[in-house]
């Protein structure tokens, strides 16, 4: 397999003066830089634009798909999905898109209003609307639910050395016990379109709270509403992520499995990070922690019953 090339800034002026008359003043065209150190693929272009570069050719599979899921969804959505000005190969079979910038910061850096909330409830609401043979049609996958139970015993193991490492009380994961963890499991028939890749950086949000668009849509599939639910808590945090999952009408099975699903997760993650076989940011993973164990009342006032049904 031929190895992509990697994106350099001179490379990607190139690319985005053929694309872009405006911002070519004479001096070599409009700034570029990469979104973040880490991201190669991903470049600021200008204030107004950003150019995604797929790395393999499984990516630029998605990076089409994506463009058009976009053109799915955005009418079931109330927060911008971001928009295409151009797209084609930056390499052979690599593909690349231009976006329009949609404006914000993100859940990282501005807390969620009462309104984002209900801007997050729109987003769940739209998404369980989304035709589900329509979306099979552009090529998104079906993604089988995972086993609560056995994402638990993981996390249980990796809460006892971070433990040792003074990171966690591993005593905060026995609050899911097996019987729990089976009355969580995710139920038949419940599959939705999910973005299922929601973090704090593909939330955009303004300085006034309110939820202004949701980026990245290259992971989405057809499946368990929990993911994007532990995405949510990841993001905004557990106690905003259940309200909006509750406004947009999920009950109490689902945002609590959704809320244990990212428990878990964090859980992992950061032991991986620390015992050196995954990498990122050390203090994003640690803000995700204390995120998703923000405690919630479901958790303490739910009590299943046998039958019960989940929205």
């Amino acid at each position: 397999m031929t190895q992509a090339p990697t994106p350099t800034a001179d490379s990607v002026r190139r690319l985005v003066r053929s694309l872009l008359k405006e911002g070519d003043d004479g001096t070599g065209g409009p700034d570029v830089r990469p979104v973040t150190e880490d991201r190669e693929h991903t470049w600021w272009i200008g204030g107004r634009h950003v150019l995604r570069l797929a790395p393999d050719r499984e990516a630029a599979v998605r990076r089409r798909r994506e463009l058009r899921l976009r053109d799915l969804i955005r009418p079931h959505l109330p927060v911008a999905v971001p928009v295409s000005v151009a797209h084609g190969d930056w390499a052979p079979g690599l593909a690349y898109t231009l976006d329009i910038r949609v404006p914000g910061g993100t859940a990282d850096e501005h807390d969620v209003s009462a309104v984002g909330e209900a801007d997050l409830a729109g987003l769940l609401t739209g998404l369980r609307a989304v035709p589900a043979r329509q979306a099979e049609a552009l090529g998104v996958p079906r993604a089988a639910p995972r086993s609560l139970e056995a994402l638990r015993r993981m996390a249980v193991h990796a809460a006892e050395r971070l433990a040792a490492a003074d990171e966690f009380d591993a005593a905060r994961l026995h609050q899911l016990t097996p019987p729990g963890a089976a009355q969580l499991a995710a139920q038949s028939g419940t599959a939705v379109l999910i973005h299922h890749g929601l973090t704090g950086a593909h939330v955009v949000v303004s300085a006034d709270g309110r939820v202004r668009g949701i980026l990245d849509w290259t992971a989405a599939a057809l499946g368990d509403p929990a993911e994007d639910i532990a995405g949510l808590a990841l993001a905004v945090g557990s106690p905003a992520a259940v309200r909006a999952a509750t406004l947009a009408g999920y009950g109490a099975r689902p945002c609590l499995r959704g809320l244990w699903l990212a428990r878990c997760d964090t859980v992992i993650r950061l032991t991986d990070h620390l015992e050196g076989r995954a990498t990122g940011s050390l203090p994003l993973l640690r803000t995700q922690l204390r995120r998703v164990w923000e405690p919630i009342l479901l958790e303490r006032v739910t009590d299943f019953q046998e039958g019960e049904t989940q929205a």
